[in-house]
Formats: structure tokens, sequence, C-alpha cells
């Protein structure tokens, strides 16, 4: 099992009461301290524009041009963001910023994409919001734009959603065979047959029943569309709230009820915090026991969050310390 860890940017709530101009500080320091160590294969940052668990006039750093800034300040880790929304970005716009930030770093790039969901935001920014089938259909072009883009440095596509016409795309990405995709979503008639066709990579829920199923619908499609399933690595997000006894992770869920309650609300707040709760909650020995279903299950990569992240990095250091050796 690999692991990967988001960093803080605000999308979750997470750099709340520290000062804008001290942002970036926080952010390039937690990922200089996952680069000069090897705990962690890669960092991730999420592509939204408004908060969750509500849109607040809190900050949201963009995901892109986070991915330039950590391409230039770290030297080894790779690079991700989980995941890209197709529609928020002309595709072939979207691989010559790609090629670039992997130009920066030294062929450290990994593209997640998927249909995007968020539509509060959507509407905000003046996107619309159009149907899931025209979302997932965007995804469909624009992946293998992309691909052709990287694969061959010149691309034209005539699609429904998009048209190209012999745009240049150089310099073509470091990496041989273009930037890993990472096809993100469970839909299981559109997204994963997508994923059976392009994924290097898929990224599903972390919890066991619903990963063991994806997993299961994914196989279906590939075997349709005549792909390796076994090629492609099979992920999941989970929120890592871990203390040395149990008594520890409740403090940690604690101040966060509290870091929300402050902004969203009681029932907003309550919300948020049971997402917490999940398959890498609890003590070392519990988290290592349901992690462990998860990699029985076939998942090969992890990517982490830890919501505490920007202000205590005790339990990024214990999940460093005694759960990544044990799974990996």
């Amino acid at each position: 099992m690999r692991f990967g860890m988001f960093i803080p940017q605000g999308w979750r709530l997470d750099l709340v009461g520290i000062e804008p101009a001290e942002h970036w500080a926080v952010m390039n320091s937690l990922a200089g301290h996952a680069d000069a160590g090897d705990a962690w294969e890669s960092l991730w940052v999420y592509d939204h524009f408004h908060t969750v668990p509500e849109p607040t006039g809190e900050a949201t750093h963009e995901a892109w041009t986070l991915m330039a800034a950590l391409a230039a300040s770290t030297s080894r880790i790779r690079l991700g963001q989980m995941c890209t929304a197709m529609s928020y970005r002309n595709p072939v716009y979207l691989a010559k910023v790609a090629a670039t930030v992997d130009i920066i770093s030294g062929g450290r790039t990994e593209m997640g994409i998927g249909g995007g969901w968020y539509e509060h935001e959507w509407r905000a920014y003046g996107y619309g919001f159009p149907s899931a089938g025209v979302r997932l259909a965007r995804l469909n072009e624009g992946v293998q734009i992309m691909r052709d883009a990287w694969r061959d440095g010149l691309v034209s596509f005539d699609g429904k959603h998009y048209q190209v016409d012999g745009a240049i795309v150089a310099p073509k990405p470091l990496q041989e065979n273009g930037i890993p995709l990472w096809i993100a979503g469970g839909g299981e008639k559109v997204t994963l047959k997508i994923a059976a066709r392009y994924a290097d990579y898929t990224n599903f829920s972390g919890n066991p029943v619903e990963f063991e199923h994806k997993s299961k619908v994914l196989a279906a499609h590939c075997a349709d569309v005549g792909t390796d399933y076994d090629a492609i690595v099979r992920s999941a997000c989970v929120n890592v709230v871990i203390g040395q006894i149990e008594a520890d992770v409740d403090a940690r869920l604690a101040q966060l009820r509290g870091r929300y309650g402050s902004l969203v609300g009681e029932k907003a707040a309550e919300t948020g915090v049971d997402t917490m709760r999940g398959p890498a909650s609890g003590t070392p020995e519990q988290v290592i026991e349901k992690l462990s279903r998860l990699k029985d299950l076939g998942c090969g990569y992890l990517i982490c969050y830890f919501p505490e992240a920007a202000y205590d990095r005790s339990g990024i250091e214990l999940f460093e310390r005694a759960v990544i050796p044990t799974l990996r």
C-alpha cells in the first residue's frame, strides 16, 4: 500500500484563524515535512472554490496555482489533485497547464480528474450546472484530449462538447507516457467505464463494502472494453483522526466541532465531524485493523486527510510512525 497526504488549503475550513499572509508558509512547511521523509509518496490538493460543509467567506486556495508552487518548492514527492473538475477549465488548456507543472516538478505530476459536483460553486462562478450526463460526457472527451496532447504534443478533436484544432502542447510532460490519469468517482454506468478505458488509477470511497462493490463494477467494465483490470491501481481517500488512546481521538473531534461550529452552525458542524469517523479514525491499532481490510480488498493507495494538519502535526507523525510501516 502507498500513501499520499492532502495539504490544507482552506476548502474544508482547515486554515481558519491563520492570517491569509501566512497560509502559504503553513502549506509549504507541511509539504516540506512530507518531501523530506519517505513515508509519503505524494501530496494532494482539492479543486474547489467554496468551502464545505457550507460555503463561507473563509479561504479556499486554487488547486493548480498550488500545484505550480508545490512543484517549485519540493524535490521528491509527487503532486496531484483529487480531483480537478473537467468543466472548470478547457481540457486542452488544462493539458498545457499540467504539462508545465510537470516540467517545473521534474516529472512528478499526477492528474486527478472527475466530472465535478459542487453545485453552489458551479453556479457562483458562472458555469451553470449541467446534468450529470453532460458533465460526464465532457469528462470522457476531455480525458481523450489530454491523453493525446501529452502523447503527441499536438491535438485535434471534434467532439460534442469540445473542439480542438491543431492545438500545440509543447513542451510535452517529462513523463514518458504522459501524466498518469486518476479517474475519480464511482458512477457505475459512465464514470467507471471511462476509468476502465483510460485510467491508470481510480479513486473510490474508503468504505470497505462500497470499495469492494465498485471494484467489481470496474472489473466488469474492463472485461467489456478489453483492458487490464489489474493494471489499474485502486485508491481511496480517507479522513485520519488518530490518537494514542480513544480519548485523544475524541479531543481532536471536539476541537474540529468547535472550529466548524463557529462558522456553519451546530447541525452542519456535526455533519462535518461525522464524516471524520471512518476507516482511519481511532487508535493506531484500530486504524491498522480497519485499513488492512481495505488493503485486502485491493486498495493499493491511500490519500489521507488530517483535519488539524495546519495547527498540529502530531497526528501526522503518529500515523507515519505507527501505521504506515505496518501497511506498507
